[in-house]
């Protein structure tokens, strides 16, 4: 998996995730809200992540948001 990662970042655990009563799904990254998934989104997303560890865990929320695989965009001009 090191080649998802090259960064290491996920092994940080930069993501959480809280679920509401009425199986809302919050998505956070370094404490703040990302995301929130509700209806069919939020069931699948429960889905895959009850039998995922840690990393892989990360690997799916950071897929779902979109902040997946940075570090490879051009440099802005100064």
């Amino acid at each position: 998996m090191n080649s998802i990662d090259k960064r290491n970042r996920l092994e940080e655990e930069v993501f959480s995730y809280r679920v509401s009563k009425d199986n809302k799904v919050f998505i956070f990254w370094h404490e703040k809200q990302v995301m929130i998934l509700k209806g069919k989104e939020s069931e699948k997303f429960l889905a895959k992540i009850a039998n995922a560890d840690g990393f892989e865990a990360q690997l799916i929320m950071a897929k779902i948001t979109g902040n997946f695989k940075h570090g490879n965009e051009k440099n802005s001009k100064r």
